[in-house]
């Protein structure tokens, strides 16, 4: 609001004008259909794309799970995927073009990073699809969100923390941050830094390994910040906000998986206020790493509880439509090269 206060303002207009255009574009309508003054509205277009982020493609899962690519204004792809729960619906955004941290299970790093979004492209996802699922202000369809697309969102630490503020902020789509979560692969500082902004979120951190030397042969992270760092980074987030921190942990054959693991990731988080998310893996084509069975998966599952350690199993869903973060833009992207 305060930057559209500035513009309405520099262009000679009515302030009211500028809760016209915040309120339009948080419904998610393109610049040239929200009702203002055509000086106005030619003024703005002159300067800034009139939709930045549109809706490409929708593909639609068995299970309901739907998965979107994005079109941004420079002709860049990104994707999302909105999952539907009892408790409500939860949308994964993607923070860059690709990614550049390199982990070997996911399909956002395989071309590298491109370019980081802006706070706006961020939120244009959300309202996007709210907008297309027939959702507004007051009934909103999309009431959780989940930064785990495309990209890590403490490498484009600024835009993404401009995105939470803008993202909660009354008025507009106000989810509560509370239902919101954010993954990161483990950028110490960053974590440290975000745990000071005030916004209580649910920190997620990719963890996939009880040990630093296993933890390097998927996570190039790992070179740069060992395990006893990102532990410290969470504990010091938990004393900041009194939030607890989640792990996620992806189950690959033959990996990290055993019993053996499961004891050993036990005993490193003992104790903790922390909650563990075990993933069967989401398999990349263009990569060798296999999922466990649905068996080993809850045998993992069990050692953890008996130790006492809070933890769940995540249910897949999307996989019929490349449900995880980078496999449907992969696919486009080669298509689109190919023909």
């Amino acid at each position: 609001m305060e930057e559209l206060s500035r513009l309405v303002a520099e262009a000679g207009e009515k302030p009211f004008r500028a809760r016209q255009l915040f309120e339009g574009l948080m419904q998610g309508k393109a610049v040239s259909s929200i009702p203002i003054p055509a000086p106005l509205k030619e003024g703005l277009l002159s300067v800034y794309e009139d939709e930045p982020v549109r809706i490409l493609e929708t593909f639609v899962s068995r299970d309901g799970t739907k998965k979107f690519l994005f079109l941004l204004a420079d002709g860049n792809i990104v994707e999302g995927v909105l999952m539907k729960y009892k408790y409500g619906n939860t949308q994964c955004v993607s923070t860059q073009v690709g990614c550049r941290m390199g982990c070997k299970f996911c399909a956002s790093t395989l071309n590298g990073r491109v370019r980081d979004l802006t706070a706006g492209e961020i939120l244009g996802q959300i309202l996007a699809v709210n907008r297309a699922e027939g959702g507004n202000l007051k009934d909103r369809r999309v009431t959780n969100v989940v930064l785990m697309g495309s990209g890590e969102p403490f490498d484009n630490y600024e835009n993404v923390v401009k995105f939470l503020r803008l993202v909660t902020a009354e008025g507009g789509i106000h989810i509560s941050a509370r239902n919101i979560s954010l993954s990161t692969c483990g950028l110490v500082p960053e974590m440290k830094k975000f745990a000071a902004e005030g916004i209580p979120l649910n920190l997620t951190v990719s963890l996939h390994a009880v040990t630093d030397e296993e933890r390097r042969r998927t996570m190039p992270i790992a070179n740069k910040y060992k395990i006893a760092e990102i532990l410290d980074a969470c504990a010091y987030y938990f004393e900041r906000t009194g939030r607890r921190y989640i792990f996620e942990y992806s189950l690959i054959e033959g990996e990290n998986c055993d019993e053996k693991h499961a004891l050993a990731l036990a005993a490193l988080l003992q104790g903790r206020p922390c909650h563990v998310n075990l993933i069967r893996l989401n398999e990349v084509k263009e990569r060798e790493l296999k999922s466990t069975s649905e068996k080993e998966a809850y045998r993992f599952l069990g050692v953890l509880e008996r130790k006492g350690v809070s933890a769940t199993l995540r249910r897949s869903m999307g996989s019929d439509i490349g449900g995880a973060c980078g496999q449907l833009r992969a696919r486009y992207l080669s298509d689109r090269r190919s023909s």
